[in-house]
Protein backbone atom coordinates (compact mmCIF):
# COMPACT_ATOMS: atom_id res chain seq x y z
CA UNK A 1 0.00 0.00 0.00
CA UNK A 2 1.10 3.43 -0.72
CA UNK A 3 2.11 5.97 1.44
CA UNK A 4 0.07 9.27 0.71
CA UNK A 5 0.16 12.24 3.00
CA UNK A 6 -1.29 15.57 2.54
CA UNK A 7 0.53 18.42 3.59
CA UNK A 8 -2.66 21.09 3.99
CA UNK A 9 -2.70 25.04 4.15
CA UNK A 10 -2.75 28.26 2.63
CA UNK A 11 0.64 28.46 1.16
CA UNK A 12 0.07 31.98 0.79
CA UNK A 13 2.75 32.36 -0.35
CA UNK A 14 4.79 28.95 0.09
CA UNK A 15 7.83 30.28 2.35
CA UNK A 16 10.92 28.60 2.78
CA UNK A 17 9.81 26.93 5.87
CA UNK A 18 7.13 25.15 3.81
CA UNK A 19 9.55 23.73 1.40
CA UNK A 20 12.13 22.45 4.55
CA UNK A 21 9.25 20.69 5.85
CA UNK A 22 8.32 19.18 2.68
CA UNK A 23 11.93 18.56 1.68
CA UNK A 24 12.48 16.40 4.93
CA UNK A 25 8.99 14.72 4.43
CA UNK A 26 9.89 13.31 0.63
CA UNK A 27 12.04 10.30 2.28
CA UNK A 28 9.36 9.37 4.84
CA UNK A 29 6.12 9.12 1.75
CA UNK A 30 5.76 7.28 -1.70
CA UNK A 31 3.34 10.95 -2.21
CA UNK A 32 2.98 14.43 -0.81
CA UNK A 33 -0.04 16.23 -1.79
CA UNK A 34 0.54 19.88 -0.82
CA UNK A 35 -3.05 20.56 -0.60
CA UNK A 36 -4.30 24.19 -0.91
CA UNK A 37 -7.03 24.45 1.59
CA UNK A 38 -9.54 27.10 0.20
CA UNK A 39 -10.59 28.87 3.64
CA UNK A 40 -13.40 30.96 2.71
CA UNK A 41 -12.49 33.26 6.10
CA UNK A 42 -9.34 33.84 5.03
CA UNK A 43 -8.81 36.70 2.11
CA UNK A 44 -5.41 35.43 0.46
CA UNK A 45 -3.37 37.48 -1.70
CA UNK A 46 -2.42 35.27 -4.11
CA UNK A 47 -4.74 33.30 -6.36
CA UNK A 48 -4.87 29.74 -5.52
CA UNK A 49 -4.02 28.90 -9.07
CA UNK A 50 -0.89 30.79 -8.63
CA UNK A 51 0.06 29.37 -4.94
CA UNK A 52 -0.49 25.83 -7.24
CA UNK A 53 1.89 27.07 -9.90
CA UNK A 54 4.51 27.69 -7.49
CA UNK A 55 4.06 24.18 -5.88
CA UNK A 56 4.34 22.60 -9.33
CA UNK A 57 7.22 24.81 -10.49
CA UNK A 58 9.10 24.37 -7.38
CA UNK A 59 8.64 20.42 -7.27
CA UNK A 60 8.86 19.96 -11.03
CA UNK A 61 11.81 17.48 -11.64
CA UNK A 62 10.30 15.67 -8.00
CA UNK A 63 8.31 12.21 -8.36
CA UNK A 64 7.17 12.26 -4.95
CA UNK A 65 5.78 16.06 -4.34
CA UNK A 66 2.54 17.04 -6.41
CA UNK A 67 -0.13 20.24 -5.51
CA UNK A 68 -3.38 20.12 -5.40
CA UNK A 69 -6.31 22.35 -4.50
CA UNK A 70 -9.05 21.66 -2.39
CA UNK A 71 -12.22 22.74 -0.49
CA UNK A 72 -14.07 21.45 2.64
CA UNK A 73 -13.06 19.31 5.21
CA UNK A 74 -9.10 18.11 5.18
CA UNK A 75 -10.60 14.56 6.06
CA UNK A 76 -12.55 14.45 2.93
CA UNK A 77 -9.45 15.17 0.80
CA UNK A 78 -7.63 12.63 2.45
CA UNK A 79 -9.67 10.08 1.56
CA UNK A 80 -10.07 11.46 -2.09
CA UNK A 81 -7.06 11.19 -2.77
CA UNK A 82 -6.28 8.09 -0.62
CA UNK A 83 -4.06 9.64 1.86
CA UNK A 84 -3.65 7.87 5.66
CA UNK A 85 -1.06 10.72 6.81
CA UNK A 86 -1.01 14.41 7.20
CA UNK A 87 2.09 16.55 7.74
CA UNK A 88 2.38 19.42 9.58
CA UNK A 89 5.21 21.66 10.14
CA UNK A 90 6.13 22.71 14.39
CA UNK A 91 7.89 25.97 14.75
CA UNK A 92 7.18 26.77 18.28
CA UNK A 93 5.29 24.53 21.32
CA UNK A 94 2.21 26.83 21.05
CA UNK A 95 2.12 25.66 16.96
CA UNK A 96 2.40 22.00 18.74
CA UNK A 97 -0.49 22.76 20.91
CA UNK A 98 -2.62 24.07 18.13
CA UNK A 99 -2.04 21.62 15.98
CA UNK A 100 -2.80 18.55 18.18
CA UNK A 101 -6.16 19.74 18.67
CA UNK A 102 -6.82 19.77 15.02
CA UNK A 103 -5.04 16.11 14.79
CA UNK A 104 -7.57 14.94 17.33
CA UNK A 105 -10.09 16.02 15.79
CA UNK A 106 -9.22 14.94 12.31
CA UNK A 107 -8.57 11.14 14.16
CA UNK A 108 -11.81 11.63 16.40
CA UNK A 109 -13.76 12.06 12.20
CA UNK A 110 -11.25 9.29 10.70
CA UNK A 111 -9.89 7.14 13.04
CA UNK A 112 -7.44 5.59 9.94
CA UNK A 113 -5.58 8.90 9.52
CA UNK A 114 -2.62 9.84 11.41
CA UNK A 115 -0.65 13.49 11.82
CA UNK A 116 3.12 13.59 11.30
CA UNK A 117 4.82 16.92 13.08
CA UNK A 118 8.32 17.62 11.89
CA UNK A 119 9.77 20.37 13.52
CA UNK A 120 11.41 23.21 10.93
CA UNK A 121 14.93 24.14 11.12
CA UNK A 122 15.59 26.66 13.47
CA UNK A 123 16.93 28.80 10.27
CA UNK A 124 13.30 28.81 9.19
CA UNK A 125 11.73 29.38 12.64
CA UNK A 126 10.81 32.96 12.23
CA UNK A 127 9.17 32.69 8.37
CA UNK A 128 5.72 32.98 8.65
CA UNK A 129 3.35 33.52 5.73
CA UNK A 130 1.59 36.30 7.43
CA UNK A 131 4.96 38.38 7.83
CA UNK A 132 5.96 37.63 4.25
CA UNK A 133 2.64 38.85 3.21
CA UNK A 134 3.27 41.82 5.58
CA UNK A 135 6.53 42.50 3.97
CA UNK A 136 5.58 42.34 0.43
CA UNK A 137 2.39 44.65 1.17
CA UNK A 138 4.95 47.25 2.69
CA UNK A 139 7.56 47.43 -0.78
CA UNK A 140 10.08 45.22 1.96
CA UNK A 141 12.72 42.38 0.36
CA UNK A 142 10.86 38.74 0.86
CA UNK A 143 13.69 36.89 -1.05
CA UNK A 144 15.57 35.51 2.50
CA UNK A 145 11.85 33.64 2.71
CA UNK A 146 10.94 32.60 -0.65
CA UNK A 147 12.44 30.58 -3.19
CA UNK A 148 14.07 32.11 -6.11
CA UNK A 149 11.06 30.93 -8.06
CA UNK A 150 8.04 32.48 -5.73
CA UNK A 151 10.25 35.58 -5.18
CA UNK A 152 11.31 36.21 -9.07
CA UNK A 153 7.61 35.74 -9.89
CA UNK A 154 6.44 38.36 -7.25
CA UNK A 155 7.13 41.49 -9.56
CA UNK A 156 5.48 39.86 -12.77
CA UNK A 157 2.46 39.52 -10.18
CA UNK A 158 2.78 43.21 -9.40
CA UNK A 159 3.13 44.37 -12.90
CA UNK A 160 -0.38 42.41 -13.78
CA UNK A 161 -1.98 44.16 -10.84
CA UNK A 162 -1.33 47.54 -11.72
CA UNK A 163 -2.40 47.07 -15.33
Amino acid sequence: MQRICLFPGTFDPITLGHEDIINRAVPLFDKIIVGIGINTSKGPMFTPEQRLHWINTIYKDSHVVEGAIYEGLTVDFCRKIGARFILRGIRYVSDFEYEKTIADANRTLDKNLETVFLTGEPKYTSVASTIVRDIIKNGGNASPFLSDVVFSSLKDIEIAHEK
